[in-house]
């Protein structure tokens, strides 16, 4: 088992390590905001990752104010189309659907991921007993170039800020349209990002845990644990680190700042020969400083941060993005 020296890796809170059921990442809780009613999350998919140079805006940093090279990750961000509506009330249970409405505008489009009757027609919504307004989000595949998944995907995201009364007349006033990244954030703001991490499929104890190697003299394996546990409790716990699937687990990054917010026409970022594995950038995008979870091409889900510490920046001054081949050329 783990010695002081070497502990066994991995957070117990992450129990137990199996496949995440969708490669669309789910938001099981959304923070609360002081400003305006507005979208509280958003949709991208990762293109891959690249350099850039920026001054460097962290104040207790040692090289504050200075011109600093960071890895940064391009998320492309194309638009959303919102095409219903959600309430949710809450009793002695939690919290349920108490009234939903589509837009008439989209229901050929929503009979692809929902069954809907082509002969439906929209509901007059009472934000009476509400107590949150989620809006359904179609996450339109066919805008992006690297994607060969016509269908759209559909997620829900949470309207926040001021009453509940605000929120539904928001939602109204986007039902049926497109929204674009700008709704949700800006270059500056920190935001959470939700995504599905990479598949490493079925591995064995050591690389799963990095438990330690036994002694080369072992008579069998050196690869595997010294111990299954103790006699007593009598079956084997869960704590023991043994082998299993690895990988393609659902992870929150909490507090990345968007570097800059841009689109292809105004700043080109897609570097020569493209992105590996993905190819061009064709819509809105987004660089957020340092990695994210996942591989590329996944859809990563963005969210207003939900332990931010750090204040936001009205500004980072990029001065270089490199754009050079990432084909190992």
């Amino acid at each position: 088992m783990a010695t002081p020296n070497h502990s066994r890796h991995g957070s117990m809170g992450y129990y137990p390590r199996k496949r995440a059921k969708s490669e669309i990442p789910h938001i099981r809780s959304w923070p609360q905001i002081n400003e305006g009613p507005k979208l509280q999350g958003f949709v991208g998919f990762k293109a891959g990752m690249t350099h850039a140079l920026f001054v460097d805006y962290r104040k207790s940093s040692t090289t504050a104010g200075s011109e600093v090279a960071s890895s940064v990750t391009v998320i492309e961000v194309p638009p959303l189309k919102v095409v219903g509506i959600r309430l949710y009330g809450r009793d002695a249970y939690g919290e349920h659907t108490i009234a939903e409405t589509y837009d008439s505008g989209s229901i050929n489009e929503l009979k692809k991921v929902l069954p809907i009757s082509k002969d439906y027609k929209p509901k007059e919504i009472d934000g009476s007993d509400a107590v949150d307004v989620n809006v359904l989000v179609l996450i339109q595949n066919d805008k992006v170039k690297a994607i060969s998944k016509k269908v759209p995907d559909i997620t829900e995201i949470r309207v926040g800020g001021g009453s509940i009364k605000e929120r539904i007349d928001y939602a109204k006033s986007i039902l049926g349209k497109e929204v674009s990244f700008d709704s949700f954030s800006r270059s500056g703001k920190f935001v959470d990002i939700i995504a599905v991490t990479k598949g490493k499929g079925f591995q064995g104890h050591v690389k799963r845990w990095g438990v330690k190697l036994l002694p080369y003299k072992n008579r069998k394996h050196r690869r595997m644990i010294g111990t299954l546990g103790p006699w007593h409790p009598d079956w084997v716990r869960n704590t023991v680190p043994q082998a299993g699937q690895m990988g393609f687990h659902q992870r929150t990054e909490f507090n990345k700042r968007v570097l800059y917010y841009g689109k292809p026409e105004e700043k080109a970022i897609t570097p020569k020969g493209g992105f590996l594995n993905y190819g061009e950038v064709v819509n809105s995008y987004i660089l957020v400083h340092g990695t994210v979870p996942g591989s590329t091409k996944r859809i990563v889900k963005l969210r207003d941060p939900a332990r931010q510490t750090v204040p936001d920046v009205e500004k980072v001054g990029m001065t270089y993005v490199s754009v050079e081949s990432k084909q190992g050329v």
